[in-house]
């Protein structure tokens, strides 16, 4: 066997990892062999946001200052026991009616990918056979706005969203902006879950003008945090809990307390940022899943629209 490579057993599966000394994130040296390695140590936390969800991958087989690709469809050579779905595609590139979705619903799934240099892991609001159980509302800043501005349309969020009694869990994308996840019955389509965020959205524009957007408009964005409501959209991912992001650094798709949100609209310390993934561990450490209410389940969306 070349020197670059090692074989591993993962839970009874057999692995090759290959190249595990490459750097990814040439600006702080972090390597193949370190992706791995955190995958692995946050797993207990990020595969119960995995399973049941096809994963779309963001490779970087070069590292995050080369070409990426997106990755929807299994692999060459994907071993037999990862779990595969044939589904539906909706807005598939490339005209596919359906595509073969790897499922990342175990360790040696996690590491394999995370070998291919699938450093970002992305998923949608719904589980495989199943209507979204998950309504996601993406808080996307406009120049000259940051993460900062996003902490208080959270809570604005948070709060008439509660009027409806839906609960809601703040995690950073990992760049620049911050994600709003709520637990949902799993009865209603997508199209219903979109409908109901683009009505709260438009009514927290109404009220707050200034500081929020609910319309695609790039032009009007600057200096307010635009809800994007549309991430509910059957075809959409998000980037999941404890994703790498490819970042400067290895920064990481970060779970937060309220407590942190709610300091961070007032301008207190300490700030939200984004988090890398050795600081993540920590978190976890400390917090356990900050998202574990997720997995729970929730209610049903007020209908209208």
């Amino acid at each position: 066997m070349p020197a670059d490579r090692l074989r591993v057993d993962v839970e009874g599966r057999p692995l090759e990892l290959s190249n595990l000394d490459k750097v990814l994130y040439p600006a702080v040296g972090f390597t193949k062999g370190e992706v791995i390695d955190y995958y692995t140590r946050v797993s207990p936390v990020l595969l119960p946001h995995l399973r049941d969800r096809p994963v779309t991958r963001i490779r970087f087989p070069n590292g995050v200052d080369d070409k990426s690709f997106f990755e929807k469809n299994k692999p060459a050579a994907t071993p037999d026991w990862v779990r595969v779905e044939t589904l539906p595609a909706p807005g598939s590139t490339k005209g596919r009616d359906t595509l073969d979705y790897v499922v990342a619903d175990d360790l040696p799934t996690l590491v394999w990918l995370a070998n291919l240099a699938a450093l970002e892991l992305h998923t949608p609001q719904w589980r495989v056979g199943t209507h979204p159980d998950l309504m996601v509302v993406d808080l996307d800043p406009g120049p000259p706005a940051g993460l900062a501005e996003c902490c208080p349309v959270a809570v604005l969020m948070r709060d008439r969203l509660a009027l409806d009694g839906v609960e809601a869990y703040p995690k950073t994308s990992g760049k620049k902006g911050m994600q709003l996840c709520c637990p949902i019955a799993g009865t209603q389509s997508a199209e219903e879950v979109s409908a109901y965020a683009r009505r709260i959205a438009q009514e927290l524009e109404q009220a707050h003008p200034k500081l929020v957007l609910s319309r695609m408009a790039k032009n009007l964005r600057p200096g307010k945090i635009f809800i994007d409501w549309s991430q509910n959209n059957a075809a959409k991912t998000t980037v999941a809990p404890y994703s790498l992001r490819a970042e400067r650094v290895p920064s990481v798709s970060t779970p937060l307390t309220w407590d942190e949100v709610e300091a961070g609209g007032r301008g207190r310390r300490p700030a939200v940022r984004p988090f890398t993934a050795a600081e993540v561990l920590d978190r976890v450490e400390e917090h356990g899943d900050l998202l574990a209410p997720l997995l729970d389940g929730g209610p049903e969306l007020p209908g209208g629209s």
